[in-house]
Parts: structure tokens; sequence; C-alpha cells
């Protein structure tokens, strides 16, 4: 009831335009018709429910975040309220989708190509700090799948802004070839329960205490399963195996990787005193082979590299290409690849962003 006196007096503060229906009308079933779902319901975005949401956030609701590709949609923070709404998120949430818009919307990430490419690409959200754990998003058990309101709905947020305002529809704008279920959502919370490791956010150059989001465009995951190798070199010459596979074999240098180590992965490495820094350096070069085993033409793959690169040895990515996240429950000796757009063959121009998460 608080709800609905606030919008009957406040509702005229709203300024996006409203959509009349009758009373025997479906709201769920409207949003269908007007193409403003992911092809799962939304949350009819009621004056009520759009107020309420903007309580998440300090800023002004008629304050513009951006221009939202493909076609430069001006989204302020009202829209990107009602698109939090939509996907279902909770006020508290508001913050972390305003950030992830934000560093979606940097040069570097070039949303316009991640959207508009006939990959399987999407933007992927990493979350790392306090705010991870006040908003109850889930960096354990089923990190990467359904369950948790937090972990679904904002990476979701994120891609209805970009589809209702930015217009990258599927079939329009948005050319995949195949797609991915990330493209509805895949956003998740690295694990920070020990100290000894270093979070995503500070290897990023961020202080430790600091909540941010982090950006990568790619789609996922892939399994990669080794539950024998118990030193940390045969555990990255197990991970560099899968590793070398994203996009195809032969080709190099084309995409990044994000490997999310699960714990009892992650054990292995602790427990020889390995940190970030050196499994990352370690993973690289596991994943340098002999160009004569990937040059194209041989046993008649068209895929590969040029004949005159045969006598070098090739590394499969740059050598920011990896970054190592930790997540996942406690049992499995399972881990997740998460590969990325296969445009990256210039690295400074595609890159994963890193925002701090404001009010």
């Amino acid at each position: 009831m608080a709800e609905r006196l606030e919008a009957k007096h406040r509702g005229g503060t709203l300024v996006s335009r409203r959509i009349e229906y009758g009373a025997d009308d479906d709201p769920v079933e409207i949003g269908y018709r007007r193409g403003w779902t992911d092809g799962l319901p939304v949350v009819p975005p009621t004056d009520s429910r759009i107020l309420a949401m903007l309580k998440g956030t300090t800023r002004r609701p008629d304050e513009v975040i951006g221009k939202v590709p493909p076609y430069l949609g001006a989204c302020t923070v009202e829209k990107a309220a009602i698109n939090a709404v939509m996907a279902g998120c909770r006020p508290e949430y508001l913050p972390v989708v305003i950030a992830a818009l934000e560093a979606a919307l940097e040069p570097e990430f070039t949303l316009h190509g991640v959207l508009a490419t006939t990959y399987f690409s999407s933007p992927v959200v990493i979350v790392n700090g306090p705010i991870a754990k006040r908003i109850g998003m889930n960096p354990g058990l089923n990190a990467l799948g359904q369950g948790n309101r937090a972990n679904s709905t904002i990476g979701r947020a994120l891609n209805l802004i970009v589809q209702n305002v930015g217009g990258a529809r599927p079939g329009e704008a948005d050319r995949s070839t195949l797609g991915a279920p990330s493209k509805i959502t895949l956003c998740f919370a690295e694990d920070e329960s020990d100290a000894q490791w270093e979070p995503l956010s500070v290897a990023r150059g961020f202080p430790r205490g600091a909540s941010t989001v982090t950006l990568f465009q790619g789609h996922g995951p892939e399994a990669w399963v080794d539950q024998k190798s118990r030193t940390p070199e045969g555990l990255t010459r197990s991970a560099a195996l899968a590793l070398v596979k994203i996009g195809h074999p032969n080709l190099v240098q084309s995409a990044r990787a994000v490997l999310v180590l699960s714990p009892e992965h992650y054990a292995i490495y602790r427990e020889a005193g390995w940190n970030r820094r050196r499994i990352e350096r370690a993973l690289y070069e596991a994943t340098i082979r002999p160009g004569h085993e990937i040059v194209a033409g041989r046993d008649g793959v068209g895929e590969g590299v040029a004949p005159g690169r045969s006598g070098e040895m090739i590394p499969k990515f740059h050598e920011d290409g990896l970054m190592v996240v930790r997540a996942g429950g406690p049992a499995g000796l399972f881990s997740a690849i998460l590969p990325g757009w296969l445009a990256g063959r210039n690295r400074d121009e595609l890159r994963p962003v890193t925002r701090e998460i404001g009010g």
C-alpha cells in the first residue's frame, strides 16, 4: 500500500513513456507483444515498482548514463530502473546494474560488436567486493547456474537494457548464428573467502574492499574436468589442453578466456603456494605450441596459422588474455572455461572492463 500511495503522488515525476492497457489485458502478454522480453516473462514495470527500484540508488532518475548501441538510445537512470524491474531485480541491485552498464559503454568493451556479432558472445558480469555479500550474490555451489536472484537478474537487466534501450533484438541488430544462454544472463560473484587469494578486482587495479564489476566479452561455460592431477604443474598442463580448444585448436591470439577455478582445483595450487599471477602465467606458457602442429591445411584442416609460421612457437593467447577467478562449490574436481569473443586479435581495441560500483 505504501508503494501504491507513493506512486499516486510521485508517479508524475517519472518521465518515460507510459503504456495504457485495459483491465482485462494481461501485462505479461503485453510485454511479449511489444518485444520487451528475452523470451522469458518480465515483471510489469508499474510506477510503484519503478519508484521502489529508484530508491536503490542516490543518482537522479533523469541522469543519462550513456547512449546504448546499436541505435544509441539514451539510457537514463530511470530507464535502467525500469529494465531492472522487468528483470526481477531488487532495489539494492540497481547500483551493480548501473556500474555494469557503464562498463559496457566503455569504448574498449566494444558493446556494438559484442551484440551485433554472428558469434555467441554477450556481456559476462563478475562482481567483487563487499556488495556481493551484502546483496546476497552466490559465489559458491551452482554459481554459474540458476537459483540465486541477484546472480540471475543483474545480468538479465543489463541484457534487457541493451535490447530495449539500445535496440539489440535477436534477428535484427543481434545477428548471432546460434546465440547462447548467456545472452539472457551470466553473472556471478568471485569467491573471496581465502585471504591469501588476490581477487580479480585487486588484480585489475582496485584496492581490497572496493566493490567492482568486471565485464568480459564471452559466453559459456564449458566444462574442464580433471579428477586425477594432484600437482600444480600437472593441473596446469591439463587445463591448457582444454583452453587451446577455444573456438578451434588451430585459432590463436583471437580470443581471451576466463578460467573459473573451483575450490578443489584451487586447493592444489594453494597448497603448493601458487598465487593468481603464477597460475595465469603458467597457463599462458602451457598453451604455447609449435606452429607446425597448427598450420593451416595440416591433415586437410583449413583452419590454422599461415605456413610461414610453422617454425615458430605460438601462444594461444595474448600475454594478458587469461583471467582466473574463483567460484563454485566445495565438492567436485571440475572447473569452467568462459571463452571470449573471437575478435581479440588487437588486444588494445577489445578488453575486459572493470568499474567501481557507486551508490
